[in-house]
């Protein structure tokens, strides 16, 4: 009992694992369906943690190079799930809007919070100006391949059309492309602005003492863990959004990216507080990168194979959201530098567009 008690004491995040078995009681005890999303959505927490662990502990045997290859692939896992779970469900409105509010709250929240923290605790923060150049020019690039199929399917056709589908299919093979090379990139260079290397854990960071077969089988149950947790909340979606009036745009773009990555945000903020913000601001931007280059147009085929065909068709909100954050974020890091002021002023961003996301009809 006391080493379960120390093992809690040095990962908190642990504790999270009760609402699981909590969940599945709500579910087949019909407690309802605002009960089935509240405890599933928390029972998720703590399972992307351990496969963000697991996965660091791969990276960690394999070296930095391979390391960031196997982060960028498994980073963004348990959302992917989840979206791949909803998109069988047919709710695409909410995929599109989870896409959305991952890159955005990587750019705001996540990087907001890193150099509010890390300000108020070291002051002003340095990091490579240089590097984050070629990360604002990566996102800007992103951010114009998800524009582009959104701004001509209003003169190509509906977007349930062929020609708005296959707008969506080229731009999507140009992005997991671009997203290739930049793994390609990886293999030669010290750092790339698509991944980053994990090999700098926080400190009592449980997953360094795992082997390469403990890492392979936590890895494997928690995503198995995730996949049941996913089908528990998405199947709660319809109950939430009808008896609290939230619409399926706000539970995307705020509460299934923050559940995703809760473990890889607090991450960037605890790095920064030790006045590493090149790690902190890497782990931001390289998550939203990999979710606009890799994950959304990956997306854009699944769902062919799925039967409920997505496209790259976004609406205007989102629109406004993913430019306006990109814009932030780029020019918050263009000197190379950070302050509290400026985590407060990406903080207060996200804050004002959530508040929008909320006050929309469902």
């Amino acid at each position: 009992m006391n080493k379960i008690f120390q093992y809690l004491r040095k990962k908190p995040i642990a504790a999270l694992l009760v609402f699981i078995p909590i969940a599945l009681l709500a579910e087949f005890g019909e407690w309802g369906g605002l009960w089935v999303f509240a405890l599933s959505a928390v029972g998720v927490i703590p399972l992307a943690g351990y496969i963000g662990e697991a996965t660091e502990a791969l990276a960690e045997r394999t070296g930095p190079k391979i390391g960031g290859l196997l982060n960028a692939t498994l980073g963004n896992a348990a959302e992917l799930i989840i979206t791949l779970v909803a998109i069988r469900a047919g709710l695409l409105d909410l995929v599109k809007a989870s896409i959305t509010g991952s890159i955005i709250g990587n750019l705001l929240l996540v990087l907001g919070m890193a150099m509010l923290y890390g300000g108020i605790k070291n002051g002003v923060q340095r990091f490579d100006r240089k590097q984050a150049s070629n990360n604002a020019i990566l996102l800007v690039l992103s951010v114009v391949a998800l524009v582009i199929p959104s701004l001509f399917s209003h003169s190509i056709g509906p977007e349930t059309s062929m020609e708005v589908e296959a707008l969506s299919l080229g731009v999507s093979v140009v992005m997991i492309v671009l997203y290739a090379l930049g793994l390609v990139y990886t293999l030669v260079a010290a750092n790339s602005p698509i991944t980053y290397d994990s090999t700098v854990p926080p400190q009592n960071h449980q997953g360094k003492h795992w082997s390469v077969g403990q890492a392979l089988g936590i890895l494997a149950i928690s995503t198995v863990g995730v996949v049941f947790m996913s089908e528990l909340l998405v199947g709660a979606v319809e109950t939430v959004t009808s008896s609290l009036g939230l619409s399926e745009f706000f539970l995307g773009i705020i509460l299934i990216p923050v559940v995703g990555n809760v473990a890889e945000h607090l991450v960037a903020v605890q790095v920064a507080g030790r006045n590493h913000m090149d790690l902190s601001v890497e782990v931001a931007v390289s998550s939203s990168l990999q979710i606009a280059l890799f994950v959304a147009p990956l997306l854009v085929f699944v769902s062919l194979l799925m039967g409920h065909p997505l496209t790259l068709v976004f609406n205007q909100f989102e629109l406004l959201a993913l430019v306006g954050g990109v814009l932030i974020a780029a020019l918050v890091s263009a000197d190379g530098e950070s302050n509290w002021l400026e985590g407060a002023a990406l903080l207060a961003v996200y804050l004002i567009l959530g508040i929008a996301f909320f006050m929309l009809p469902a």
